[in-house]
């Protein structure tokens, strides 16, 4: 069996590398990320469901893998790409290697390759399909380019059934509770519930096909809408649930696809980026206040609009609140008229920076002010 593991990307871009995890094949939409830590809470969140993610970072395992930070009961990502992955990992929480746990939680993935230059190419082209084999599904490059290239493409994927619980659970408030929250879970990931908790917050976590009145049983004081993967003009129930909660006035808040789920609810456009948002330090200015954030970011669709400005809704005024100054793209909605917001970032990162972790509270005021 050969040692050697290939890249394959759409535009027939070939780069060779060696297995890393599992062996066989796997095919997805090949993006990248810029974060030089945190690839347990990337690998194992749902909102990268059927993506090949590339790391420019060049080392990545240093700190193995440990039972405490999963953003979700298992890896997410259809496969790895890595440059030079650690050779013995060192960290005190460490019970097992990176690439361990990939090849146990058969992920396929390749080391050894030039990610930089990968990203590059991403950059210039945009994210496109793109496969991995080793071992014995290795082919010729016209047979594994033709798989490529019969693979589904992102636009038009709906993937939050995928990864939606298919029970109902609760998430405690620490001490003693303030409020309580429906969230309906399109990806969500396990910090959200914990960030919600420490502030006094019961979290009730529903399926994607939650019912109105089951996502409302009990009264909650507010509706959370989660991150998750595919694209937002796929989720029309989700975009119906979110519509009628707007038109009970329930106070609301939504982050990364929640954020394109509530403005699909406004009216609003979405559209697929060229290459997206992945990494840990990418800004945020918010126009309301003029300050800035830097925020952990994983989305390859957005809001259509310009930020800054505000626009008629069903629903009363909308301010496209917040946007990135690197491409001018929304990343926030503020509603004048009815208690509902959203951001297209992750104040719950983890890893990541914590600039953002105020609009939990944010929430929590506006709950209180029903």
């Amino acid at each position: 069996m050969s040692d050697q593991a290939l890249l394959v990307l759409e535009d027939g871009t070939v780069h060779r590398g060696e297995p890393f995890g599992a062996w066989g094949r796997t095919l997805g939409e090949a993006v990248f990320t810029t974060g030089m830590t945190g690839y347990q809470e990337t690998l194992t969140d749902p909102s990268y469901r059927r993506q090949i993610v590339v790391s420019t970072a060049p080392h990545i395992g240093n700190t193995g893998w440990n039972d405490e930070d999963d953003e979700s009961a298992r890896i997410q990502v259809a496969g790895y790409v890595v440059r030079d992955p650690a050779r013995m990992p060192s960290n005190w929480r460490s019970r097992r290697g990176l690439g361990e746990e990939l090849e146990r939680q058969g992920v396929v993935g390749v080391s050894g390759v030039d990610t930089r230059a990968i990203t590059r190419r991403l950059r210039e082209t945009g994210s496109m399909r793109a496969g991995l084999f080793s071992g014995d599904a290795l082919g010729t490059t016209a047979e594994m380019l033709d798989a490529v290239r019969a693979s589904p493409p992102m636009a038009g994927a709906d993937l939050a059934g995928e990864v939606t619980t298919t029970t109902p659970y609760t998430v405690a408030a620490e001490g003693a509770r303030r409020f309580s929250v429906a969230a309906l879970d399109l990806g969500i990931k396990a910090n959200t519930p914990r960030m919600l908790a420490a502030r006094g917050i019961e979290t009730r976590v529903l399926p994607s096909t939650a019912t109105i009145d089951e996502l409302l049983d009990g009264s909650p004081d507010g509706v959370f809408l989660s991150n998750g993967p595919g694209d937002p003009a796929t989720a029309e129930h989700a975009v119906a649930l979110t519509a009628e909660v707007l038109r009970r006035g329930v106070p609301l808040f939504g982050i990364c696809f929640g954020n394109q789920i509530l403005g699909r609810a406004l009216g609003l456009g979405t559209f697929k980026l060229r290459y997206g948002h992945r990494g840990l330090n990418i800004p945020v200015v918010d126009h309301t206040t003029g300050t800035v954030a830097i925020t952990s970011q994983n989305h390859g669709f957005a809001v259509a609009g310009r930020p800054g400005e505000h626009v008629d809704s069903p629903h009363g005024d909308v301010h496209l609140s917040h946007g990135c100054p690197n491409d001018g793209v929304v990343e926030g909605l503020t509603c004048s008229d009815v208690p509902a917001f959203s951001v297209q970032y992750h104040p719950e990162a983890a890893a990541g920076p914590h600039d953002a972790a105020d609009l939990f509270d944010r929430f929590a005021s506006l709950m209180g002010g029903r």
